[in-house]
């Protein structure tokens, strides 16, 4: 267990978003779940929190209402290994979502992402390398490369 884990306010969908994101992350497991014994604003048996790792990082996830919305201001980073792996985690992650510039979007779930190269502080030091990012959507490493070897 983590000493410390990001705890994410959902409206009423913590569940399907927990296994959405297990579906997508080969390294993923469900821990834990806690369900409502008739006290506090859920119903009896409704899940009011879950907890599931991906990739090695614990998260628990809040069926918290309508109160707060998740937003850009918090985002998960994504190190991928080849442009294959970044296709992969984008094409599934978007579906349902929106694509945001430099690699990031947003999913089904308004969680916020970061689909980058795992090298992509040393590509973006370059500043053609940093140019190339700044127009893209989704991450084109052939193109990040090729702009770092031009600075």
């Amino acid at each position: 267990m983590n000493k410390v884990a990001p705890f994410l306010w959902f409206d009423d969908n913590a569940e399907e978003a927990a296994e959405f994101y297990l579906s997508v992350f080969p390294h993923a497991r469900r821990l834990d779940e806690l369900r409502s014994k008739g006290v506090g604003p859920w119903p009896v048996g409704k899940i009011a929190t879950i907890t599931i790792e991906l990739e090695g990082q614990e998260m628990v996830f809040l069926n918290g209402g309508p109160a707060h919305q998740l937003s850009p201001a918090f985002s998960f980073f994504v190190r991928c290994d080849s442009q294959e792996e970044i296709d992969s985690y984008w094409g599934k992650l978007i579906e349902g979502g929106k694509p945001m510039a430099c690699g990031w979007l947003t999913d089904r779930y308004g969680l916020c992402w970061q689909i980058v190269p795992r090298h992509i502080g040393e590509l973006v030091n370059h500043p053609k390398a940093m140019q190339a990012m700044m127009g893209m959507i989704k991450m084109d490493l052939t193109a990040l490369e090729a702009a770092a070897r031009k600075s």
